[in-house]
């Protein structure tokens, strides 16, 4: 061959590499992607696929290794995501944003939660280890889209696992730029390319094909109640992160100071998207007034009278001919700041204000609903009985999140068992719930539909045991 013709020849093999992607020695096709990001949600799932039997063939060690790089990208990188995610969707703020990327990043245990138990007896030695159930689905929401992707990401590789994103539409780039950061983090640490993707431009087509694909093991999805029927409906072993309505309780014997400090801290944070927030507080009647008067120490603005019904009939969704009967939150105003959504109203506050409140009544919809915005509606009580009652009504079932302020043991024991959910905070803020200030690690995904609660790296793991009968035991 001349030097022309051997020109020509790598032109055309370089088209063809360019079109199909890279050949692997037992000749599977690798789609191409832009550091992890794919125009195919079919492309993404074929890389992962490859990936993560690659994956499963490296050391503990070089997982461990993946996984502190990717914690070290994620804290670099936290004001960059912060800063994009609240640009791109319109919700939440900084320095919240990226608060709670840091938060995923220094408390979502890595290799350490899936470790080997043995047991030995008369009848030998029986060893349990994690395995990988293969590559994982995951839908992630618009409210946490960086601080989801880095808490998933790490659980879902430190259990041995590929994962594959398909991102909320209104939060694909500061999603996908997570993933890029993510997928280059875990090259640098040994890794191999796409156990870790997403899609470029997620729609509601891929994340059905997501849901069903064959070579989807898993399926991890975070939403509201829709979101959660389409996929404990798929036909696939599935953990969800559903909806939460999170009443607060505060009794007379409370330190009410704290509360009110906790409470605002807690339910002003991102403004309000976070899951486990308090999104409503019920009160006993005798210390009320007390309660109200130290949040507003700590840049509360109080909505009294009429402005109540303005800021009900701007911030609720009326489905036509029902009123109020089925509360749906106007999505415009999701994660705003409270001068914003006040100023609509036509009420206008200081633009610093950090959370705003209102007296209603406990059938209020703004009680019940998720409302996922920094404006807070306070019930009165009559005694802490009628508290806990109302509490349980308004939180739907949904055994997502509950806290109360006591400092009566017999109270607090009693409401941790009757509430029966996933995170009860006694004498706190919510957010330490999730490590946030507090102990234990931390999760993106409450997984409480599914039963799975707080997702670590183990949720993502089947148990597999190897008997050694009659043998083994040195005692």
């Amino acid at each position: 061959m001349d030097k022309k013709e051997i020109e020509e020849l790598i032109k055309k093999v370089t088209e063809e590499f360019d079109k199909e992607g890279l050949v692997t020695s037992d000749q599977q096709v690798i789609p191409l992607s832009n550091d992890g990001v794919f125009t195919s949600i079919d492309d993404a799932i074929i890389a992962a696929k490859i990936a993560q039997k690659d994956f499963a063939k490296l050391s503990l060690e070089i997982r461990d290794n993946i996984i502190k790089n990717m914690k070290k990208v994620a804290l670099e990188n936290a004001d960059l995501l912060g800063k994009m995610a609240v640009e791109e969707t319109g919700m939440g703020k900084m320095p919240d944003k990226a608060d709670k990327i840091r938060l995923c990043a220094n408390k979502t245990p890595g290799v350490e939660d899936v470790k080997p138990m043995v047991y030995t007896g008369d009848h030998g030695m029986v060893l349990e280890e994690r395995a990988p159930y293969g590559v994982i689905g995951s839908i992630t929401p618009s409210t946490n889209p960086p601080s989801t992707i880095v808490n998933n990401g790490i659980s879902a590789i430190a259990g041995g696992n590929a994962i594959v994103f398909n991102p909320h539409p209104v939060a694909k780039n500061v999603s996908n730029k997570t993933v890029q950061l993510m997928y280059n983090a875990i090259i640098e640490a040994g890794g191999p390319k796409n156990i870790i993707c997403s899609v470029e431009s997620p729609t509601q087509e891929s994340s059905e094909k997501l849901m069903k694909h064959a070579d989807i093991n898993l399926l991890l999805a975070t939403g509201g109640e829709f979101m959660v029927h389409l996929a404990m409906n798929s036909g696939k072993k599935t953990i969800v992160g559903g909806p939460g309505n999170p009443p607060c309780l505060v009794d007379e014997t409370a330190d009410i100071d704290k509360a009110a400090k906790d409470i605002v801290i807690s339910s002003s944070f991102d403004n309000n998207v976070v899951c486990i927030l308090e999104k409503e507080v019920f009160v006993v009647e005798s210390v009320a007034d007390q309660l109200i008067a130290a949040m507003k120490d700590h840049n509360v603005y109080e909505i009294k009278g009429d402005d109540i019904t303005k800021i009900t009939e701007l911030i609720i969704a009326k489905d036509e001919g029902t009123g109020y009967r089925v509360p749906t939150i106007n999505k415009k105003y999701v994660g705003k700041d409270p001068y914003i959504i006040l100023k609509d109203a036509g009420i206008v506050i200081p633009e610093d204000t950090r959370l705003a409140i209102m007296q209603v009544e406990w059938d209020h919809p703004l009680v019940q609903v998720e409302q996922l915005l920094p404006i807070l509606p306070i019930v009165r009580v009559k005694d802490w009985e009628d508290g806990a009652m109302h509490s349980f009504e308004t939180e739907h079932h949904y055994r997502h999140t509950f806290i109360m302020h006591s400092t009566n043991i017999d109270r607090l024991s009693y409401m941790a068992k009757e509430c029966d959910a996933s995170i009860f905070v006694k004498n706190g803020m919510s957010l330490q719930g999730l490590g946030f200030m507090g102990e234990g690690p931390t999760t993106m995904t409450i997984a409480t539909p599914s039963g799975d609660g707080i997702t670590t790296a183990i949720t993502f793991t089947r148990r597999r045991r190897c008997a050694l009968v009659d043998r083994f035991r040195i005692v």
